[in-house]
């Protein structure tokens, strides 16, 4: 594989993330399938990417129309459906007890040149490396969110990553239209090492009675020229991925500036994680998001 393309990509995880990384790939001519043992949420995601992709043809921005994307895209409950892939990138959620345990599944499945990808934020890329018999063909690639839109992808190289993998993974991003920004198996990576601590600062903020959430919001939008709010932008990741990632961060680097706001954690234990709950920080409904 070290001098072609996948010829069939593989994702793990029809949520936000993994259906915006297969719609990414499908757009770019990939042959792609789409995995997710809830038949209710490969259809959820699929119709996502139609929404998706008919906005994005009439701005011109997919020279094709979305029909001829989703004919590239198959979908499975099945695991099995991956046994042919040459890259395969899980989109699970931010657990690593699950990441690690999907990993030992495929590195069984898949054939033996087959690269590993996690779309972690945060989680050890040696350590989830560590559950298969192919370290070195193991790698991070974690997209941002929403993936059509941000054209980022943060490469991990954990301590076995091969260079061969390491250059199939930038040739991947490449053709998927991302610029990447490499980065050292450390907790948070890059991006997350520094976006998570502002986010957990705002709901300590919040906390605190510093300022309301529109107040908050508005001063690091319009005072630092930042296209969203941290407390907007927390209920659009996931307030339980943000909790993640900031224990993931207060456990490997063990600094109390990494501790979780308890503001954030009560939010997650509510059950109230953002926009794809229906309510985060803000409540959302049809007619926008409001301040919850």
């Amino acid at each position: 594989m070290a001098r072609r393309l996948p010829a069939l990509l593989g994702v793990v995880g029809a949520g936000q993330m993994g259906a915006g990384i297969a719609q990414v790939a499908a757009s770019s001519g990939l042959q792609v399938v789409l995995v997710d043992r809830a038949a209710a949420q490969l259809d959820r995601a699929l119709q996502g990417m139609e929404a998706s992709l008919s906005r994005l043809s009439k701005k011109g921005a997919v020279p094709e129309e979305p029909a001829a994307v989703l004919g590239r895209l198959q979908r499975a409950t099945d695991m099995e459906a991956l046994a042919g892939a040459d890259y395969v990138v899980e989109a699970v959620p931010e657990v690593e007890s699950l990441k690690r345990q999907l990993f030992q599944q495929l590195d069984g499945l898949l054939p033996p040149h087959a690269i590993l990808a996690s779309n972690t934020s945060s989680i050890s890329i040696t350590r989830l490396a560590a559950a298969t018999q192919r370290p070195d063909r193991v790698v991070g690639l974690h997209f941002m969110n929403p993936v059509p839109l941000m054209g980022l992808i943060e490469l991990v190289r954990g301590m076995a990553t091969s260079d061969e993998t390491y250059e199939a993974s930038q040739r991947l991003a490449s053709h998927l239209g991302k610029t990447t920004c490499v980065s050292q198996d450390r907790p948070g990576f890059i991006v997350n090492r520094i976006l998570m601590p502002m986010i957990n600062e705002a709901f300590f903020a919040l906390m605190e009675g510093v300022g309301s959430a529109h107040d908050i919001d508005t001063g690091m939008k319009l005072g630092t020229n930042q296209p969203m709010g941290p407390l907007a932008l927390a209920d659009l990741i996931g307030l339980d991925t943000c909790l993640a990632v900031m224990r993931e961060l207060h456990g490997g680097l063990g600094e109390s500036k990494y501790r979780p706001c308890p503001l954030l954690v009560q939010y997650v234990d509510a059950g109230w994680l953002g926009k794809k709950s229906g309510r985060g920080v803000y409540s959302y409904s049809r007619s926008g998001a409001q301040a919850a």
